[in-house]
C-alpha cells in the first residue's frame, strides 16, 4: 500500500486536473463562485458558501471569502502550476510533469511558501505585524523549528515570530490593551500558518508542540540553500589571527557554492560574534561586503565562494574595523555532502570567542591578563562589564561544538 500523501497535496492535484483546458475568473481574478461551489465540494476544502447563523444568511459576495479554496488556488499560481492568460486561469503546460509526482508537488508548493502572504494571512478587522513581516516571521518559524532537535513548544514558536516581526517597530508607546490584541492577532496567523505546514505534511503536532517532518525538514534545508546529499561541500579552517593561549578556530563546512553573506553569517555563528559590527572578506586583493556607498566593496550577496577560491587556496575576513578581529581561512578540502548531516556544519575547534569590544587580539590579551591578576587595578572593573562574580565565569579555552551547531542550524537565510 502506498504510503498517504499530505491532504494539500491531493487538493492541488485535483485542482489542476479539474481546470482542465481553463476556466473563466471575474474581473477581479477570482474563481467565480459557480465554479467555487463545485470546488468546495470536490476538494473538501471546508469552507462554507452563504453561511447561515441562526435564522440569517450571509451571502458569498467572492471566492476570495473562502479561506481554504482561495488559498489553494493562489498557492498553485505561486507554484507556478497555474497562471492567468487573458482572464483565464490555466495550467502551466511546461509544469505538467510535476503533477505526476507528489514529491515536486510538495517540494513546489513548499518552495512557493514565500509567495503566498495574502492568501494564507489575509488581511481582516485585525490584522498581524506578522501578516504585514511575513517573509521575516515565515524564516523565524521554520528556523525556529529546524534549530530544534525535538517537539517545539506552540507558545515558543508563537514568541519566535513576534519578537522577530515586532522589532520592525517601535510599540513601547502603545496602550497594554492594544499590545495585546496585536499580539493575539499574532498568534492567532501564526496558527494559521502552522495549519497550513500541517496540511502539506511539513509539520506534526503532538499535544501543543509542533516539530517538522523530515520532508518538512528537508524542505527547509533546501529554502536555505543548504547541501543535498552528494553535493559540493568546503571544509574551512577559520582562524583568528594574532591571538593565542589558546588560539581561537573553528573547523566548518559548508556548499562550496555559499554566497559571502552566508559565510558571514557562518562565521559569526560558529567563532561566537554578535553581528553587531561591520564585516568584510578580502579575497585576493578584491574587497567584499554589504554595497555602501561609502565603503568600495563588492556585493557579498553576489559573490559565490567556490567562485573565488579552490581547495588550498586562502581568504580573509575581518570583523569590527575598529578592534580589527582578522580571520584567515583555509580551504582545507572539498568533500561531499552526506545525507543526514545539516550545513553549514562545525566539526571541530578550540578557544573561546573574545568579548565583543575588548580592544582587538592587543585588548583581549590584556583582559585575559588582568582577569588572571587579582591584583591589577582593572580586574573588577573587567568582571563587572563581563558580568560575572568571578575571573572563573570566563574561560578562554572553552568550546562547545554541540552549541556551536545549535548556533548554525538556527542562523536565518
Amino acid at each position: 500500500m502506498e504510503p498517504e500523501q499530505p491532504r494539500t497535496v491531493e487538493q492541488i492535484r485535483d485542482l489542476v486536473s479539474w481546470i482542465g483546458a481553463g476556466r473563466k475568473l471575474t474581473q477581479t481574478g477570482k474563481v467565480t463562485l459557480a465554479d467555487a461551489r463545485v470546488l468546495v465540494a470536490l476538494l473538501r476544502t471546508g469552507d462554507t458558501i452563504d453561511a447561515a447563523i441562526g435564522d440569517r444568511i450571509f451571502k458569498t459576495k467572492s471566492s476570495q471569502e473562502l479561506y481554504h479554496l482561495n488559498l489553494l488556488v493562489e498557492w498553485a499560481k505561486a507554484a507556478r502550476l497555474l497562471r492567468v492568460v487573458g482572464g483565464r486561469l490555466v495550467p502551466v503546460k511546461k509544469n505538467a510533469r510535476v503533477l505526476e509526482d507528489p514529491e515536486r508537488i510538495l517540494d513546489a508548493l513548499f518552495e512557493a511558501l514565500p509567495r503566498i502572504s495574502e492568501a494564507v494571512l489575509p488581511s481582516g478587522w485585525l490584522g498581524s505585524i506578522f501578516a504585514e513581516e511575513y517573509p521575516a516571521g515565515l524564516r523565524a518559524l521554520l528556523t525556529s523549528l529546524y534549530a530544534a532537535d525535538d517537539l517545539v513548544p506552540e507558545q515558543e514558536l508563537q514568541a519566535a515570530v513576534w519578537d522577530k516581526v515586532s522589532g520592525f517597530y517601535v510599540l513601547d508607546d502603545l496602550p497594554e490593551d492594544r499590545l495585546r490584541l496585536l499580539r493575539q492577532s499574532n498568534d492567532r496567523d501564526v496558527d494559521r500558518l502552522l495549519a497550513t505546514l500541517l496540511g502539506l505534511g511539513s509539520v506534526q503536532r503532538i499535544g501543543d508542540a509542533i516539530a517538522l517532518t523530515a520532508p518538512g525538514r528537508q524542505a527547509v534545508a533546501q529554502l536555505r540553500g543548504e547541501a543535498r546529499p552528494g553535493d559540493p561541500v568546503y571544509q574551512l579552517r577559520i582562524e583568528l589571527a594574532e591571538v593565542e593561549q589558546p588560539a581561537v578556530w573553528r573547523r566548518v563546512q559548508v556548499p562550496a557554492g555559499f554566497r559571502l553573506d552566508r559565510l558571514h553569517l557562518t562565521i559569526q555563528a560558529a567563532v561566537g560574534w554578535q553581528n553587531c559590527h561591520l564585516h568584510a572578506f578580502d579575497v585576493k586583493g578584491v574587497n567584499y561586503g554589504r554595497p555602501s556607498s561609502e565603503l568600495d566593496f563588492v556585493d557579498e550577496t553576489a559573490a559565490a565562494l567556490d567562485a573565488l577560491v579552490k581547495e588550498g587556496e586562502f581568504l580573509d575576513y575581518t570583523y569590527d574595523f575598529g578592534d580589527s578581529w582578522e580571520h584567515r581561512i583555509l580551504v582545507e578540502r572539498q568533500v561531499a555532502a552526506e545525507a543526514g548531516h545539516r550545513y553549514p556544519l562545525c566539526v571541530d575547534g578550540a578557544g573561546a570567542c573574545p568579548p565583543e569590544d575588548c580592544g582587538g587580539p592587543g585588548g583581549y590579551d590584556d583582559l585575559k591578563q588582568a582577569l588572571g591578576d587579582t591584583a591589577r587595578p582593572e580586574h573588577e572593573d573587567l568582571l563587572r562589564w563581563l558580568g560575572l562574580e568571578t575571573a572563573a565565569g570566563f574561560d578562554p579555552t572553552h568550546f562547545d561544538l554541540h552549541r556551536t551547531n545549535q548556533r548554525l542550524r538556527a542562523l536565518d537565510w
